[in-house]
């Protein structure tokens, strides 16, 4: 046979496997937890410089508006209150709360495969943020979100394999009052997945009222302890180097029953700190710290989070800008400065300008996200669903993002270079028979384990993109939402605890 008829015989086999293959049912990969091996950008002697700065603010610069209770915990275990009644954290107790604050915090799923280890170079991808609007699936015009869509969104990251917990995305802000919100919210995660949720809570008083939620969906105050499937956003700083009092009064209240707290600071890189990318990561660091050492001295054994986020500023309007590559490369050396700490840390990547999930939210989310987990941030929030600058969210993305996640973690993850893994035996037998490897069982078994397949981005041949309608991958996204929103109607509230629920609180949610 000429070389010819070769390859004519092997395009036909090549179609018969990839149609074979389309019929098959793909076990996916494991991209939980994938750790990073890429080298991290800053130098120790960067780090070390990193260090000095922080503790320096801490104890010479200090917070202001502290509230009593937290000046009272502080100072009792030798901070000191300055002239300007700022609070100020001495270097020696900032450093013993760096070699005892526990490291390597887990984070739990309501069922362990969907746990989180976040220590060392672990990377999780979730969604997050505190957006006021939604695009409109059917108008396609934005609208203020309502508590349903926070329910909507947990059922759609329930169903993504590559978005591993559930970041409150949204406010519902058709909640009236402040425990309405807090509650409902907290009600609204809990029933639609079964990852690990993320919440925020606006009046200290609801920390216990969540709390007993919580110990009521797990049977027990010990055993929500001993598997917490719930943790707390909490924004207890103001920069620059102010504390939010009732943020701060939620932290001591989390802390005293043993919440997982995620301490969280959000600053505007020129605008609420220094333009200087090193003087900002410094900054909200150590406002970050604040928050964590207040933690840990109500409650020595506290599971607490590095949040800092240094958020660029579009210097031309004074706007939030978080799709530029200065954002990605924030998060990407505060993550480093947090892991130079031993500290389980947090950060945003995936908070695109773009209003619609279209290309340019597509390189500006793609580009971030790669850039978190390749700094091996253990939690990255807003990597799925945020638009607009985190003034918005598209259920529609959290279908495109799911992809782009399965992307980015298959990137960062190093496979096997063994000597088994090289196939020499394979190679000699092959070449000397067939010619192609797309019929071999090595072929069939590592395309189950070794290879990651999108749940919507588009592989066909322009033919049958064409024949099929030519659907952009957002036309897709949305059909795919409305199904999975007509045809799951997730509940993993067991009927006796909602009763008990519903009893105590008044639940919006029907």
């Amino acid at each position: 046979m000429d070389n010819k008829n070769k390859r004519r015989r092997n395009r036909r086999r090549h179609h018969g496997v990839e149609e074979k293959a389309s019929q098959t049912s793909i076990d996916f990969p494991k991209v939980w937890g994938v750790s990073s091996l890429w080298t991290p950008p800053l130098n120790h002697n960067e780090l070390t410089i990193l260090d000095g700065a922080v503790k320096e603010i801490l104890s010479k610069t200090g917070l202001s508006e502290a509230p009593d209770a937290a000046k009272e915990i502080i100072i009792q275990n030798g901070g000191q209150l300055d002239q300007d009644n700022r609070l100020l954290f001495p270097i020696d107790l900032v450093s013993r709360f760096l070699d005892e604050v526990p490291k390597g915090v887990k984070l739990c799923g309501r069922e362990p495969d969907f746990d989180m280890e976040c220590s060392g170079r672990n990377s999780y991808l979730g969604s997050g943020g505190a957006s006021p609007n939604i695009l409109d699936i059917e108008t396609q015009s934005y609208r203020e979100t309502k508590l349903s869509d926070i329910y909507d969104a947990a059922r759609l990251v329930d169903r993504m394999e590559n978005i591993h917990f559930f970041s409150r995305p949204m406010v519902a802000r058709d909640m009236l009052d402040e425990e309405s919100l807090d509650i409902n919210t907290a009600y609204a995660c809990l029933k639609g997945t079964r990852k690990h949720i993320m919440t925020s809570i606006t009046n200290p008083h609801d920390v216990s009222k969540v709390a007993e939620m919580c110990f009521i969906i797990a049977g027990s105050k010990e055993a929500f302890l001993e598997r917490p499937f719930l943790s707390l956003n909490i924004n207890h700083s103001v920069s620059p180097l102010r504390f939010d009092s009732r943020s701060a009064e939620v932290i001591i209240e989390a802390a005293r029953i043993g919440i997982p707290i995620q301490a969280n600071t959000f600053s505007q890189v020129g605008a609420s700190t220094s333009v200087s990318i090193a003087s900002s990561i410094a900054q909200t660091s150590a406002e970050t710290f604040s928050g964590m050492i207040l933690a840990w001295l109500v409650n020595p054994n506290v599971k607490v989070i590095f949040g800092g986020r240094p958020m660029i500023t579009d210097l031309r309007t004074g706007a939030l800008s978080g799709g530029g590559g200065e954002q990605a490369f924030a998060m990407a050396y505060s993550a480093q400065l947090a892991q130079y700490y031993g500290l389980s840390n947090s950060c945003i990547a995936g908070a695109t300008d773009s209003k619609l999930p279209d290309s340019q939210s597509g390189y500006e989310k793609g580009i971030s996200v790669l850039m978190a987990a390749l700094a091996g941030s253990n939690l990255i929030t807003q990597a799925c669903g945020t638009q607009a600058s985190l003034m918005g969210t598209a259920l529609e993305s959290y279908l495109i993002d799911n992809d782009m996640a399965g992307v980015v973690l298959r990137s960062i993850h190093k496979p096997e270079f063994d000597r088994k893994a090289v196939c020499l035996d394979i190679i000699d037998r092959v070449v000397r028979s067939e010619g192609h490897f797309l019929g071999d069982p090595e072929t069939y078994s590592r395309m189950r384990s070794d290879y990651l397949y999108p749940q919507i981005s588009n592989r066909d041949s322009i033919e049958k993109w064409e024949s099929e309608g030519k659907k952009s991958v957002y036309d897709i996204a949305k059909l795919r939402v409305k199904e999975i929103l007509s045809t799951d109607d997730s509940n993993y509230i067991s009927k006796d605890a909602d009763e008990k629920i519903r009893a105590l609180f008044e639940i919006h949610l029907n």
